[in-house]
């Protein structure tokens, strides 16, 4: 399988667009040894004005990244053990983000599981923090252009489109109720209760 880069051109210049549109791209790591990729088959869109987001008490030293134009990595320690890969996704100085929340791997299993031993194939990049934990993922990716091609980066693949869900967030103590969790419908790869999920309804 051949994997592109996504151009900052094709990204959705809307937050929840986007996040829509992530659904199904791939998230690809580069390394000396080979390469670790796999399909994005669940994201969260965090938009402009969203009490939730890292972003909405402005522009601070900590989540600059989200303020760069779309298409820029922001990671995050969150609950002060688990990093969290978001995207930028809107226009420089609009601070707005998509959190990658799962992949199912499909290249580098080897190299993922080796940052993750013991733990199957399912379970390897299920949830965000499980994510980065796989990829090797940390403060230092913080700010990289995903657009680059090399290093970390997204790109696609020419694939008939899968269908995509979309539910209410999880794991947030306030808007919970903002349809803005788009999935892989039927993939196994995805993270949150099962209900949630079943409950879904098909993102046009």
């Amino acid at each position: 399988m051949t994997i592109l880069p996504l151009r900052r051109d094709d990204l959705p210049l809307d937050t929840a667009e986007l996040a829509r549109f992530m659904v199904g791209k791939y998230l690809v790591r580069d390394l000396s040894r080979g390469r670790m990729a796999g399909r994005l088959v669940e994201v969260e869109a965090y938009p402009v004005g969203d009490s939730t987001s890292h972003a909405y008490l402005g522009r601070r030293a900590w989540n600059t990244s989200m303020f760069l134009e779309r298409g820029h990595a922001y990671v995050r320690l969150t609950y002060g053990s688990a990093w969290m890969l978001n995207m930028s996704s809107e226009a420089l100085d609009v601070g707005a983000g998509v959190l990658f929340r799962a992949v199912e791997p499909l290249e580098g299993r080897a190299a993922m599981a080796a940052q993750r031993p013991g733990v199957p194939l399912r379970d390897l990049a299920r949830g965000p923090g499980r994510l980065t934990q796989a990829y090797g993922i940390g403060a230092a990716f913080d700010g990289v252009d995903l657009c680059l091609g090399h290093g970390l980066w997204i790109g696609y693949a020419d694939e008939p489109a899968r269908p995509v869900g979309v539910t209410t967030r999880i794991g947030l103590s306030r808007e919970m109720d903002r349809p803005l969790r788009f999935y892989e419908l039927g993939s196994r790869f995805v993270s949150g209760p099962r209900k949630l999920l079943d409950g879904g309804i098909v993102a046009l």
